[in-house]
């Protein structure tokens, strides 16, 4: 029976489209998935993707293969993907009070700012 393993690639070109990525590692076997993420703003490349093949011995031949070949002008580069780890979905964790009192206070000065004693 055959695992399915996932492959990072990275470096890719912004021209490279997910059927040019299917096709570089076809050659090696079968591919059930290729992706390249674009930016959800601009829908643009992002400059990575990833490839879904049946077989761990035909992905392990295509990383073996193509990592650091040229693809579409550039030096690709492919491993097995990790995990991702989950983060928050919202903008980050808090961090509590940030300040907020520096630059211009006014004319409140605050008293005695240290230095030498004016009372002689």
């Amino acid at each position: 029976m055959f695992n399915k393993m996932e492959i990072y690639v990275g470096n890719l070109p912004w021209s490279a489209e997910d059927q040019d990525l299917n096709d570089a590692f076809a050659q090696f076997g079968e591919v059930t998935s290729a992706k390249i993420i674009s930016d959800r703003e601009t829908g643009r490349s992002r400059g990575f993707g990833f490839v879904t093949m049946t077989s761990d011995d035909e992905a392990r031949k295509a990383i073996e293969e193509l990592n650091d070949s040229e693809f579409q002008g550039r030096n690709m580069n492919c491993r097995e993907a990790t995990p991702r780890q989950e983060r928050p979905r919202h903008g980050g964790g808090g961090g509590g009070d940030r300040g907020g009192r520096g630059g211009f206070r006014g004319g409140d000065r605050g008293g005695d700012r240290g230095g030498r004693d004016r009372r002689y």
